[in-house]
C-alpha cells in the first residue's frame, strides 16, 4: 500500500471551520488533521439530485447533436455522470470551468479539452483562445439549479446556441449556529469558502449575531470572484486559493499558518 502523501506544513493547531457540502469534506478534514490542524465542520450548503432523473437522461441523451459540453462544478460532474449515455461523442468538445472540475472529470475518465489558464472560473474559460469563434455551435451548460448566466450570454453574443442542464440541487442546510458564535474565538480561527453561494448562506446562518465574527476571521477562498464578494460583505482578510482543490485549498491555509 502506498504511504499517504506527506503534509506540506504545520498548522500547528490552526483550528479551520470546514463550509464544503458535508458529503463532500472528508477528505479535505482528514488533509487538515494530517497537517496538525484541527477541522470544525460547518456545512453551509447541501447538494441534492435532480427532483427527475429521467428528464436529466433525456437532455443528457443526444449529446451527437452539440458541439461543446460545459461543466460548470465538479459536483455537475458528479450527479451528471451517472445519468450521461454510455457513448459520448469522440469528437465533442468537454470543458471544465475550473481545476477542481477538471479533476472530477479525470476522476471518471473524460478528459477535458478546454480549461482555463490562469482564472480559474467562467471568466477565464470564456478567455481560452479555442472559445472566440463559436458562431453555429451548440453548446449544452452542466450545472446546478440556478446560477450566474455569464457564461451562457457571452458564448451566445458569439454566436452560439446554448442550452442548460440541471443535475443537482443546492439548499440552505438547517443549522443551529449558536454553540459556533458563542465559542467562535475557541473553535474558529480561519474559515474557507469555495463557492460565493456557501459565502452567502453562512452569512444567513450565522446571523447578526455571528456576522461580525465572520468578517473579522481571515477567509481562504477558492476564487478572486469568491473574494471579491467577501470584501463587498466587509470580510477583512482574504487569502485567494489557487482552486478550489484540497490540495491548494490547504497549500493556503499553510501559508496563513506560517
Amino acid at each position: 500500500m502506498k504511504p499517504p502523501a506527506a503534509p506540506p506544513c504545520n498548522l500547528h493547531g490552526l483550528n479551520v471551520l470546514v463550509t464544503r457540502p458535508a458529503e463532500q469534506a472528508a477528505d479535505f478534514s482528514e488533509m487538515i488533521s494530517a497537517a496538525h490542524g484541527r477541522p470544525v465542520g460547518f456545512p453551509a450548503l447541501e447538494i441534492l439530485g435532480p427532483e427527475d432523473k429521467q428528464q436529466v437522461r433525456e437532455q443528457l441523451k443526444d449529446l451527437s447533436r452539440m458541439n461543446l459540453l460545459i461543466f460548470v462544478s465538479a459536483n455537475a460532474v458528479r450527479y451528471a455522470f451517472p445519468l450521461l449515455p454510455d457513448q459520448i461523442p469522440l469528437d465533442l468538445r468537454v470543458a471544465a470551468v475550473g481545476k477542481a472540475t477538471a479533476r472530477a472529470l479525470q476522476e471518471v475518465g473524460l478528459d477535458p479539452t478546454l480549461v482555463p489558464e490562469s482564472s480559474y472560473d467562467s471568466e477565464g474559460l470564456l478567455a481560452l483562445p479555442a472559445l472566440q469563434d463559436v458562431k453555429g455551435w451548440r453548446v449544452l451548460i452542466v450545472r446546478g439549479d440556478g446560477g450566474r448566466e455569464h457564461l451562457r450570454e457571452t458564448l451566445e453574443a458569439r454566436g452560439a446556441s446554448v442550452e442548460y442542464v440541471g443535475v443537482y440541487r443546492r439548499r440552505l442546510p438547517r443549522r443551529n449556529p449558536a454553540n459556533l458564535i458563542a465559542n467562535w474565538d475557541r473553535l474558529v480561527d480561519v474559515v474557507t469558502v469555495t463557492s460565493v453561494q456557501v459565502l452567502d448562506n453562512l452569512f444567513t446562518l450565522l446571523g447578526e449575531a455571528g456576522a461580525n465574527q465572520l468578517r473579522q476571521t481571515p477567509l481562504v477562498v477558492a476564487s478572486q470572484r469568491i473574494a471579491t464578494r467577501a470584501a463587498g460583505r466587509g470580510c477583512q482578510q482574504v487569502l485567494v486559493s489557487p482552486s478550489a482543490l484540497d490540495r491548494d485549498m490547504l497549500a493556503t491555509l499553510c501559508d496563513l499558518a506560517e
